[in-house]
């Protein structure tokens, strides 16, 4: 289920989004919750460190009252939940430049002093994208990557794989960690990359299943694994 956040200090426009969110998920038979709406970031931090999410879709405005702004409370939202889907609504247009000074990569930038129609239009819009792109991952649950070794051919659901090694000591071998144990088998790291868009190669050494991945340390160029592990990143 693909979960919803609200981040609105103004009690009347904060009901007034969770009323077409609402509305949307009863009308679209979306598999969505609306897991919290509240008017301060502090909240929102809080409530992900107690439930690590992934993709989540995140409504923002961006003057929130408070010494955190929503473009700042959705870069730390973003270290948290890598692959969120970030949409601000509000009265500042102008601070739009803001969201690339943070690296945010919102999808949507909402200003509220167009018709209540049109912002209606724009969040059931943002909705649609964020939920065909939940379904899309989720269909990753399905697959199946083969390994052959020297006597047996093992099927690997996708979802199970969290990355992928190239062999320290023997060539032309790639190690396959799992969250239940991990295996070797003959291959080559970038090969195993092509084969879906989920596998991604983030150093010459390392495939990642993008659906694993927690946070991405910058300073250290870690990616912290939903099990605890931690591989590289190339710069």
């Amino acid at each position: 289920m693909l979960r919803i956040f609200i981040c609105e200090d103004d009690p009347a426009q904060l009901k007034g989004i969770e009323k077409i969110v609402n509305k949307q998920i009863v009308e679209n038979n979306y598999s969505m919750e609306l897991a919290l709406s509240v008017g301060g970031p502090t909240d929102v931090l809080d409530y992900l460190d107690a439930h690590p999410n992934n993709n989540g879709l995140y409504f923002l405005d961006v003057d929130l009252g408070h010494e955190l702004n929503g473009i700042e409370l959705g870069a730390k939202i973003r270290e948290l939940d890598v692959f969120a889907t970030i949409v601000f609504i509000t009265t500042h247009e102008e601070l739009a430049y803001l969201t690339f000074q943070y690296k945010v990569e919102a999808m949507e930038y909402i200003v509220k002093d167009n018709t209540p129609e049109y912002i209606r239009s724009k969040v059931a819009e943002c909705m649609q994208v964020a939920y065909q792109r939940y379904l899309d991952g989720k269909s990753s649950q399905g697959k199946y990557f083969t390994v052959e070794t020297s006597d047996q051919c093992i099927n690997i659901p996708y979802n199970d794989i969290l990355f992928f090694e190239t062999h320290s000591i023997v060539r032309h071998k790639v190690i396959l960690h799992m969250e239940s144990g991990k295996i070797e088998f003959r291959g080559f790291i970038n090969d195993i990359a092509k084969i879906d868009p989920m596998f991604q190669l983030c150093h010459k050494s390392f495939v990642v299943n993008t659906q694993k991945i927690k946070s991405i340390d910058k300073v250290s160029r870690e990616l912290k694994l939903t099990n605890g592990d931690a591989i590289v990143i190339a710069r």
